[in-house]
């Protein structure tokens, strides 16, 4: 459970709206028996949710000490003082705005040169319909209650300017936009629990409903939720749009197919900044989503791997090189590729010239590695350095990958689920050695068995659990493990604290 409290300069500045008993002023906060609510509350299961009003936010100011101290006493506040930061700083701030202008595509040129325009964001939301997701996106990036943004046109429209503004500027009109997005995010964000339980931990499982291929399906999502509620874990699905709500949780589960410049690596560095215990873990996301890197690791590490090789864009004397130590065919692969998306076989060097121009557009780096030719792929799912279950996954009929993409669908071949006992030691021992150098966290390592060895393809951050494949053998046994895992972390982190 939560507590919101509004900060602003003085009682005048809240004239405009409904009074409250939450409504104090920094002053009020600054003397208050606020400061010591974590410890006060902390039996309570309350958490204490700062939403920082106060007319300046510079450095040193009433609003800049505001935010400092809601951190330094343990409550959760908006603006953070990372965002006070970055947005002071027009250098910081663009540096995140690369994707903004896909946002604004279709918007058509201006009529007139050097022309701007000015809009307002109140808690990610706007009065003009057609820049929501605008506003939407630059409130994960920069959450505070009122934006101003400024949009420029050079070759196309893109963000120019951002800037905190204060409630007390806007007019009748957005004054009633903002309160009413104030309402919304206040209980949208911090409500009270529904569950009349009491459960002993909040965990937060994040999704994409929209997602075609998702870690888990709707079913396994079911029963991870069970497992945590057996545990005395309240478990939510959260989204995208949930961002703002980490803090209320313990604990973040990803759900959904993760990647660096992705929503999703912003959770996980959220949460962890948050002190939520997180898998995937931003560290595990950074050594794992890249295979340029896996490829390293397992070299540095001994880790048993396919023949590897690195291409560079603009070398075209490194096809010669390639052909020396790497016989026909070629597997190709762009290092963020997932579920055999930008993996591409050449088998004659005229393949191979057409695949590396077409990757290359995707990639500076590419790897090029030994093709390995087996009836399947070994997944080991490894938790915490100990191996949870095993899979076959078969290549899909006629074809070298378990997926085949097509135009409208995307194939994959047969499995078979084992206990990890009858798996082969080898292919054990090398899923626990490719782990160890990333973490300690929730992996599926994909090897390729041949002549006694188990060579290490790659290891997901994120591997599917989906219901009646991984759980095949362990049933609810398997989510059990995973959840009991996440419980003793929660523990561990609140015993420390």
């Amino acid at each position: 459970m939560s507590e919101t409290l509004i900060i602003i300069d003085n009682k005048a500045d809240w004239e405009p709206y409904y009074p409250s008993e939450n409504v104090l002023t920094f002053e009020e906060y600054l003397d208050s028996c606020y400061a010591d609510s974590s410890d006060t509350n902390a039996g309570k299961g309350i958490r204490l949710r700062i939403i920082n009003l106060c007319r300046t936010n510079r450095y040193l100011s009433a609003g800049y000490y505001c935010s400092l101290l809601a951190e330094a006493r343990g409550h959760g506040v908006i603006p953070s003082v990372r965002t006070l930061n970055d947005l002071g700083q027009r250098a910081l701030y663009q540096l995140e705005l690369n994707y903004m202008p896909v946002l604004l595509s279709k918007k058509p040129p201006p009529d007139t040169k050097d022309a701007q325009i000015q809009l307002h964001s109140f808690f990610g939301t706007t009065i003009d319909p057609q820049y929501s997701e605008l506003a939407r996106k630059l409130f994960e990036l920069f959450p505070c209650p009122v934006l101003e943004i400024t949009l420029g046109y050079d070759k196309g429209w893109k963000v120019d300017m951002l800037k905190i503004r204060n409630h007390s500027i806007l007019d009748e009109d957005n004054e009633t936009a903002f309160a009413k997005a104030l309402d919304d995010f206040s209980r949208k964000v911090w409500r009270k629990k529904r569950s009349q339980k009491q459960y002993r931990y909040d965990l937060a499982i994040l999704v994409d409903p929209d997602e075609k291929l998702p870690p888990s399906d709707k079913v396994a999502l079911k029963r991870f939720i069970a497992a945590g509620k057996s545990l005395g874990i309240d478990c939510e699905l959260i989204t995208q749009r949930d961002y703002l709500r980490l803090s209320e949780y313990d604990g973040l589960f990803i759900r959904t197919t993760t990647s660096i410049n992705h929503y999703t690596y912003r959770f996980a560095k959220r949460a962890e900044v948050e002190g939520l215990v997180v898998i995937d873990d931003p560290t595990s996301m950074l050594r794992c989503t890249n295979k340029i890197y896996l490829a390293d690791l397992f070299r540095h590490n001994k880790v048993p791997s396919p023949r590897t090789e690195l291409l560079h864009k603009g070398k075209p004397q490194q096809i010669e090189h390639l052909e020396s130590i790497i016989e026909y065919p070629i597997v190709l692969k762009i290092p963020d590729g997932a579920f055999s998306v930008g993996v591409e076989k050449a088998n004659n060097r005229q393949e191979l010239q057409e695949i590396m121009e077409r990757l290359f557009q995707k990639s500076t780096l590419l790897l090029a590695q030994e093709f390995l030719y087996t009836d399947f792929d070994w997944r080991i799912g490894i938790l915490n350095n100990k191996p949870i279950y095993a899979c076959r996954y078969y290549m899909v009929r006629n074809h070298w990958q378990i997926y085949q993409h097509g135009a409208n669908k995307t194939d994959s071949g047969n499995f078979e689920t084992l206990p990890t006992f009858e798996a082969p030691k080898a292919v054990l021992d090398a899923a626990i050695k490719a782990t160890r150098p990333i973490g300690n966290g929730f992996y599926g390592v994909d090897i390729k068995e041949k002549d006694g060895v188990g060579y290490v393809i790659e290891v997901n951050d994120n591997p599917s659990i989906d219901s009646e494949v991984e759980d095949l053998y362990l049933g609810d046994e398997l989510y059990n493990l995973i959840m009991s895992e996440l419980l003793r972390r929660m523990e561990l982190r609140r015993n420390r604290n």
